[in-house]
This record gives structure tokens, C-alpha cells and sequence, in this order.
């Protein structure tokens, strides 16, 4: 199970920190991604890491805005946003797999989705 957390209203320009609690399976073991899905639009990959974090990726759109990160001993995957945009405003989710064989920023191969948290930004 993925539960996610940290989602909220936000002002263009400012930060949130999405948190993603796993139970059930030890990330260790677990490529993890976050995912988004705007209203009317189909769910997109935002960024991912694989299991070791030695690889990080992110969609054009975020890159130098949002980080992602990991810590195994919490079993917990965090992605910091930052210098958010109106754009950014979607449900977002947190995804794991133990597939060697998926895309990183898109839905092929993930095994695993939370329920997601709102993520709203607007003046």
C-alpha cells in the first residue's frame, strides 16, 4: 500500500513537499515514481528513481523545480516541488514497481499506485 500526503493549496511561486508512506513491500526492492493526472487529462509521469537512487528522471516541465528523493530506512519516498506553476495543479501520485522492465516517466510497468494528493496552485 502507498499512501501519499503533503498535497495542499499554494500560490504560484511556492513549495510543497509530497511524502509517500509504503507498507506492505520494502522499497529497497522498488523503483519509485510520482504520477500526476489534471483535470480532463490522462495521468502523466512527473518523475521516478530507481531502486538503488542512482537515477533520477523528471519531465521537461519540472526539471530544476522538482526533486526526488528516497530514504529506505522510513520506507518513505519524498518529491520536493518548488517555484510551482498553475500548471502543476493535478492530483498526484505516488507509484512503486519491482519490474526491471518499465518506462520512468510514463504508466508501462508500475505495479503500485496510492489514491493521491491534490496539489492546487493559484493567485
Amino acid at each position: 500500500q502507498l499512501v501519499e500526503s503533503g498535497g495542499g493549496s499554494v500560490q504560484p511561486g511556492g513549495s510543497l513537499r509530497l511524502s509517500c508512506k509504503a507498507s506492505g513491500i520494502n522499497l529497497i526492492y522498488y523503483n519509485m515514481g510520482w504520477f500526476r493526472q489534471a483535470p480532463g487529462k490522462e495521468r502523466e509521469g512527473v518523475s521516478s528513481m530507481s531502486s538503488n537512487g542512482a537515477e533520477s528522471y523528471y519531465r521537461d516541465s519540472v526539471k530544476g523545480r522538482f526533486t526526488i528523493s528516497r530514504d529506505d530506512a522510513k520506507n518513505m519516498v519524498y518529491l520536493q516541488m518548488n517555484d510551482l506553476e498553475p500548471e502543476d495543479t493535478a492530483v498526484y501520485y505516488c507509484a512503486a514497481t519491482g519490474s526491471s522492465y518499465y518506462d520512468t516517466l510514463a504508466l508501462y510497468g508500475w505495479e503500485y499506485f496510492g489514491q493521491g494528493t491534490l496539489v492546487t496552485v493559484s493567485s
